[in-house]
């Protein structure tokens, strides 16, 4: 695994949530129904007023088309985030817990190296815990 794949997994679990929520805006905006009162009357004697309740959407078939292809595209771009992120994810499931730990803290926390030793506890130092993590890199 390369470690710019662990970098990546940051940002394929954001896009993951910015697509689900630009997807559901744009479902938002396709249900958008509007709704008015109209007056007419009969057409034929007696002319009688009456009230007519229309509605509809506001925008034209070419609109929702394009809302149509813009949510196919945003559903493929959270699919291939997703990809990203469960290989990230699989992967960690077949290395060592420890490692494991120190990923998660360093990589996706941003903590830094001190504050991983200190979280990892059993008397670990910053420098011993990169040098840990850099050996681990190398060999993967």
């Amino acid at each position: 695994m390369n470690k710019s794949i662990l970098y990546d997994y940051i940002d394929a679990c954001e896009l993951v949530k910015e697509t689900e929520e630009d997807i559901r805006k744009l479902k938002k905006k396709r249900k958008t129904i509007v709704q008015t009162n109209v007056s007419g009357s009969n057409p034929d004697f007696p002319y009688n007023p009456q009230h007519f309740k229309i509605q509809g959407t506001v925008f034209t078939y070419s609109d929702d088309f394009q809302l149509r292809m813009e949510e196919r595209l945003l559903e493929e771009r959270k699919g291939n985030a997703e990809k990203i992120k469960t290989q990230v994810e699989s992967w960690m499931n077949t290395i060592p817990n420890r490692m494991q730990r120190i990923i998660k803290y360093r990589i996706f926390e941003k903590e830094s190296w001190e504050q991983v030793a200190k979280r990892l506890g059993r008397k670990a130092t910053g420098e011993g815990i990169r040098m840990e993590y850099q050996r681990f890199m190398k060999e993967t």
